[in-house]
């Protein structure tokens, strides 16, 4: 291909720093290796280092499922919250939600990502001080929004036990995803449970790593080793298999047809099974974040579009919501629909009542009704025009056999792979987010600025009235 994708995975794969702006290495697909894999890059021994932290997860794992682990009471742990945000939150959440069969019953999960107070106080009121365990997910232990978080975490458990030490109280019900052993330690959290990843996984392609801690404890260590599997098992396709046989490289070249050829410029993804209402939502940030690029990997604008929207809800709520414009609106939208055969539940004919919904939807969203097949069914002629569906509309159906740590493993290491050849045959760098970073910057100056309304003078007319209207609705209070 003129592109070479099949070389540019290949760099990846061996570790070259592919993701150029940033000289770094794209190794996500080692994080699921085998322990017999060889991969040595830049003189470290990858499988290695990946393999010494999965053993550590596996074991503060066992300690919580066990209840060996115990709060600074001596109560076992009941819940377990995970602190994060963007890729740090999104692939635990959605794995929680999707392995939900699977999880240990008398352990409950929450996910706190967003800064807005209601996020962190609602998902308090579930939760015990004396047998809660938090996972701050943070590379840098700096990530303003995860570190406001964690800070009132620690504050309430401090609180509920004024009388013991505080080192005490922290060590006890807080461990770390970071690689900033100093930071973690200031915090208060032993650095015996701080658990490292690398530069080389980027936030959105970290699942395997130590960010998927809380999917350790949540499902054991023996089914999130089947998590890698299906991971690994998707990879081994991607990377051996040719065109013909090769599920990511026809995926990602349509996904550039439907944007570049019949301009296209959103996915829907409708997963037809509620274990993944989280995935469209997953989904978002691992496309958009790593393909909504407006400059080639060597610096030169781009010349035609990248990088489409992705967005969903699970069916049939869909059917029922925004199904409508994808049959008969002006705006044609390509479809992701994704069946799960057999359901984890027995409920009569459900199963085979919402599987007939996907099919039914993926045959009339492709084939349509034309005005004759419509007044052919005796419709009045005056509805006939209303009733008329295009169709046309590019569908993908994948169907699962059913949903296990295995099968989802597999899912989002072919959308992993899927937005690489995407990637590559734009030209673009998928595993930067300079986008990202500006925002962050400037939120730091305004929240500089509530503290000294005079710096406000420094900001756009604009965003200093804005600053100047929140301290006064603010102070009102």
């Amino acid at each position: 291909m003129e592109r070479k994708v099949a070389h540019s995975r290949d760099e990846m794969c061996a570790g070259v720093h592919i993701n150029v702006t940033e000289d770094r290495a794209v190794l996500h697909s080692a994080l699921r290796l085998p322990r017999d894999s060889q991969l040595v890059v830049d003189g470290v021994d990858i499988v290695e280092q990946v393999h010494s932290v999965l053993d550590r997860m596996a074991a503060l794992a066992e300690r919580v499922r066990s209840g060996e682990w115990r709060g600074f009471t001596g109560k076992r742990i009941e819940s377990v919250v995970n602190i994060g945000i963007g890729g740090s939150d999104l692939g635990p959440a959605m794995a929680h939600q999707a392995l939900g069969a699977f999880v240990q019953p008398d352990l409950e999960f929450f996910f706190v990502s967003n800064v807005d107070p209601a996020d962190l106080v609602e998902t308090l009121k579930h939760c015990d001080p004396e047998t809660t365990l938090f996972i701050i997910a943070s590379k840098t232990f700096t990530t303003a929004e995860t570190m406001s978080n964690a800070q009132q975490a620690r504050d309430w458990v401090r609180k509920a036990a004024t009388s013991q030490d505080p080192d005490f109280i922290v060590a006890h019900h807080f461990v770390a995803l970071s690689t900033n052993e100093r930071a973690v330690s200031d915090f208060g959290i032993d650095p015996a449970n701080m658990f490292e990843f690398w530069d080389w996984v980027g936030g959105r392609y970290s699942m395997g790593s130590a960010i998927g801690l809380s999917t350790m404890i949540a499902v054991g260590s023996q089914q999130f080793g089947e998590l890698l599997n299906g991971f690994h098992h998707a990879d081994l396709n991607f990377e051996n298999e040719p065109w013909e046989s090769n599920v990511a490289l026809q995926m990602g070249a349509l996904a550039v047809w439907n944007r570049n050829f019949l301009g296209i410029d959103t996915t829907a993804v409708l997963p037809y099974a509620q274990y993944l209402e989280r995935f469209p939502a997953y989904l978002q940030q691992l496309t958009m974040e790593s393909n909504g690029k407006s400059v080639r990997s060597d610096g030169e604008s781009v010349s035609y579009d990248t990088g489409a929207i992705y967005w969903g809800e699970p069916g049939t709520n869909g059917q029922h919501s925004f199904y409508q414009l994808l049959h008969q609106g002006t705006n044609t939208v390509a479809c992701d629909i994704i069946v799960v055969a057999r359901a984890k539940h027995d409920l009569g004919d459900q199963q085979s009542m919402l599987v007939a919904n996907a099919l039914a939807q993926a045959s009339v969203l492709s084939l349509g009704m034309d005005a004759n097949e419509v007044a052919a069914s005796s419709i009045p002629a005056e509805l006939v025009p209303h009733k008329v569906m295009p169709g046309n509309r590019p569908v993908t159906l994948i169907m699962c056999p059913e949903l296990n740590p295995f099968v989802l493993g597999m899912l989002v290491a072919l959308y992993e792979n899927c937005v690489f050849v995407q990637g590559a045959i734009w030209g673009i760098n998928s595993f930067d987010q300079w986008g990202v970073e500006l925002g962050k910057k400037v939120a730091t100056g305004i929240s500089e600025a509530f503290e000294s309304p005079s710096l406000a003078a420094n900001f756009d007319p604009s965003t200093a009235a804005s600053i100047s209207r929140y301290l006064n609705l603010r102070d009102q209070g």
